[in-house]
């Protein structure tokens, strides 16, 4: 291998892919970037075994083609601290990459590429066109609901499902649920899927444009997503999520609506004197009144007053105040409703006008 390539267009394919290999590095190899010219183009590949990323780059000269491993991060380091505009040298000598740019000059252990693993060849059973900008909003109104190390594996990751009306996205932790959809019909076709969680954070990465399309590839065990020179591969968890229908509460008679950024400030607020593990808050609603109220092991209390429309008798409610604000933050319209019933029922919250997204939040004991 002997190329030239420019900084600016190897800097961002570099850093999406490097973001995809095995940060523990249980084996010397998963913490290497596979490079391989094509042509006239650089393919660099990482993975760590679940997640696989394969970015495609134009090269400004190809002199000699050939492929090898190196270290993701120093490769990205060396790439990330050159000057704008740099033109790098990439050269492989034995058991060495050498990187040239200007009057630096740096030399790389490798490793062999026989050893380098890949996700095994799959089928896929549905094929996916959709604009990125759809895909975006349904991955950041739901990802944050996603379980983090559940030893209930399947909520580790976010439910991706097409029933034929809507392609819906789904996460919860067993303490909050986030369902996201937006119409979408592929003739009469149905899937149903659970995209891991480090799956869904880089594929997030990828969709930086509203109205290019993203391609999708689903099969029984992997989802491939296909755009912009980029192809990111990821395992499917194998499990059977839970029904979320059952967990949405159909009968709440009551219903409050406030400003969301004025809702969303004085929680933060209020939220500074919280508990720091419980993070507990106190929501009364009194007429057109709601009182936010939170206190500390070191007696320590907030206090903020919110004028609202409610429509049902008073109430008071317990809920972690970091579940408010994270679905706060997902919402994008100026008015927000929250649907109860009592202190013992979980609230339903909704952004007022189009968005269909809408929020569950189990009720805390105070």
């Amino acid at each position: 291998m002997d190329i030239t390539i420019n900084r600016e267009v190897l800097l961002r394919p570099l850093q999406l892919v490097a973001n995809a290999v095995d940060r523990k590095q249980a084996l010397p190899i998963l913490g290497n970037l596979l490079l391989q010219t094509d042509g006239s183009y650089l393919s660099l590949t990482g993975t760590d075994l679940e997640v696989e990323m394969v970015g495609r780059v134009p090269v400004e000269v190809l002199r000699q083609e050939g492929a090898t491993t190196v270290s993701a991060k120093k490769l990205l380091d060396i790439v990330r601290t050159l000057p704008d505009g740099s033109d790098i040298d990439l050269r492989l000598e034995p058991e060495r990459l050498i990187v040239k740019a200007g009057r630096s000059r740096f030399s790389l252990a490798v490793l062999s590429v026989a050893d380098y693993p890949r996700i095994d060849d799959w089928q896929g059973q549905v094929e996916v066109t959709l604009a990125q900008g759809d895909l975006k909003r349904l991955l950041d109104r739901t990802t944050f609901s996603m379980a983090v190390l559940d030893v209930r594996y399947f909520l580790n990751g976010l439910l991706l499902e097409l029933d034929g009306q809507f392609l819906n996205a789904v996460a919860t932790d067993g303490h909050r649920l986030a369902l996201a959809r937006f119409p979408f019909q592929l003739h009469g076709q149905t899937l149903e899927c659970i995209v891991p969680r480090k799956g869904c954070m880089e594929l997030v990465k990828l969709l930086d444009s509203e109205d290019a399309s993203i391609h999708l590839v689903i099969g029984e065990s992997h989802l491939r997503a296909e755009v912009s020179g980029f192809a990111l591969t990821t395992k499917l968890v194998d499990g059977k999520f839970p029904d979320y229908r059952r967990v949405v509460p159909r009968t709440l008679p009551h219903t409050l609506e406030a400003n969301r950024d004025a809702l969303r400030h004085a929680l933060s607020r209020v939220s500074i004197l919280s508990n720091e593990k419980v993070r507990g808050i106190r929501l009364s609603i009194s007429g057109n009144e709601l009182t936010i109220a939170a206190n500390n092991p070191d007696q320590e209390e907030a206090v903020e007053m919110l004028e609202v429309s409610f429509n049902g008798p008073d109430v008071e409610m317990g809920f972690n105040v970091s579940y408010l604000l994270d679905v706060l933050n997902a919402i994008s319209a100026e008015q927000v409703k929250m649907n109860v019933l009592d202190a013992n029922s979980s609230a339903v919250i909704e952004g007022v006008g189009v968005e269909q997204a809408l929020y569950v939040v189990m009720p805390l004991r105070l």
